[in-house]
């Protein structure tokens, strides 16, 4: 079987490199071995958990909104079972959206294991060899598993087996306060767990502005979320009846279940790379910035290479590498410029750089911090929280930083004032419609440019 691009791995970044190549005139193969297309982030990742999101943001509402806005509904009871039923619906509409897509742009699925046989050829089990004149490798990657004693129980879960559960567990403990470890808590916490997160670093999710990361500590805590902080896990122990989970000094906790999630790594064992030429360092395919591999004939996109694992980067990825094999020149990412969001309860949204990497680099800074406390949307929406922006002393923007209910939704507009490095005074003379959270922004940004309004001392 002959094309001009091969894609291995049909999660975003494989299949969006495989429809932008389809329509820039290639014959395009992708090599799944899953029954459906779309990745973890489609099948067990982003849009599962989302679903469930939406749940707990429902019950909230109903639990703390809805009397004190004049509508009686009664206490709200989760049906966990329908609750399901809604989030596999959601996976499957989007999972044959791809499937749809992939006929409509002309691009061949291939279901089975690929491997690479050698810099122009993939074995696959399901048939004959797929030849290429290019190929992309998106094989994604998996939940890591620390080595820790007790870990290999039942009852301690990755994400993709928290997704599968049918019951909801009394007491849930989370290994990991990062992204994923956080959007969990926040669900479960709603769906009635009693939470706890073990974290062995000095914050949550560390990657973000340390202020966003304290405001969402905060949160958590007023929630009942119990959080444990610059603690490790030592041991686990499986009683039969629950888990007792031993961290810090001489510290324990019980639960009926217990989430690993401290991180992914890459997939990329067993799948023929050497023969094929491409260079492997701790597990991710090193790439140059236009993700070309060692091997002249191969590519790679998504979680595989040592950029932000994040769905929408693969998109961007997947869709550089099939223009640049098309014969246009694309642009570097930026990924500063990538907008990243947790979906937590509060949300936590940002993009660009934090006051600690723009001390680190070596940037005079002014930053301002404005207080959704005065904002009238945030108001009525009942959401605390706020909005963080720094930008270069005389200089453009450097990072936005939100925490609050729904900030994740503007977020696109931090990110154009990031990509297109405006300067604070040129976006506080933008209108942004009343009443908005967007004005938030606005408001921020009026307050860095020396004209502040609704901002208080």
């Amino acid at each position: 079987m002959e094309c001009d691009v091969a894609v291995l791995g049909g999660g975003p970044g494989g299949y969006t490199a495989a429809i932008r190549a389809a329509q820039l005139g290639a014959r395009t193969i992708c090599i799944e071995k899953e029954p459906e297309l779309g990745g973890t982030c489609l099948r067990i990742g982003c849009i599962p958990t989302k679903a469930w999101v939406q749940t707990a943001f429902s019950i909230k509402e109903a639990e703390h909104t809805f009397a004190k806005l004049g509508v009686q509904v009664g206490e709200p009871r989760l049906d966990f079972p329908t609750a399901n039923e809604w989030k596999a619906q959601v996976v499957h509409q989007m999972t044959q959206g791809v499937a749809s897509l992939f006929k409509a742009n002309g691009v061949e699925w291939v279901k089975g294991t690929g491997r690479f046989k050698d810099a122009r050829t993939i074995a696959v089990d399901s048939g004959e060899d797929v030849t290429f004149k290019s190929a992309i490798i998106a094989t994604g990657s998996f939940p890591l598993w620390p080595p820790i004693e007790g870990l290999d129980s039942e009852r301690c879960v990755d994400s993709e087996k928290l997704l599968a559960q049918t019951e909801v567990p009394k007491r849930l403990v989370i290994l990991g306060g990062g992204i994923i470890g956080c959007e969990f808590a926040s669900i479960f916490q709603r769906f009635g767990s009693e939470v706890t997160i073990i974290e062995m670093l000095p914050r949550l999710i560390p990657a973000e502005d340390e202020d966003a990361a304290t405001e969402l500590a905060k949160q958590f805590g007023k929630r009942g979320i119990t959080l444990h902080l610059e603690k490790q896990c030592k041991k686990v122990e499986d009683s039969g009846a629950g888990l007792t989970v031993h961290f810090g000094d001489g510290e324990t906790v019980e639960c009926d279940l217990m989430l690993v999630a401290v991180g992914r790594g890459p997939v990329s064992e067993g799948l023929g790379f050497e023969a094929a030429g491409v260079e492997v360092e701790r597990g991710f395919v090193k790439v140059d910035e236009y993700c070309r591999t060692s091997s002249p004939t191969v590519s790679a996109v998504g979680d595989l290479i040592p950029t932000p694992q994040l769905a929408h980067v693969g998109f961007a990825e997947g869709i550089l590498v099939a223009e640049r094999l098309g014969g246009l020149e694309p642009a570097p990412i930026d990924y500063d410029g990538v907008p990243r969001i947790t979906y937590s309860e509060p949300e936590v949204a940002s993009v660009g750089i934090t006051s600690a990497v723009a001390r680190e680099r070596g940037h005079k800074t002014t930053e301002i911090t404005y207080d959704l406390a005065g904002n009238p949307k945030s108001k009525i929406l009942g959401t605390q929280g706020e909005v963080k922006v720094i930008a270069q002393k005389d200089g453009p923007v450097l990072g936005i930083h939100m925490g609050g209910g729904r900030v994740g939704e503007l977020i696109a507009e931090g990110q154009l004032i990031y990509n297109w490095e405006a300067l604070p005074s040129e976006v506080a003379q933008l209108i942004h419609p009343h009443p908005t959270q967007s004005e938030a922004v606005g408001e921020a940004h009026l307050a860095l440019a020396g004209k502040p309004l609704h901002v208080h001392g």
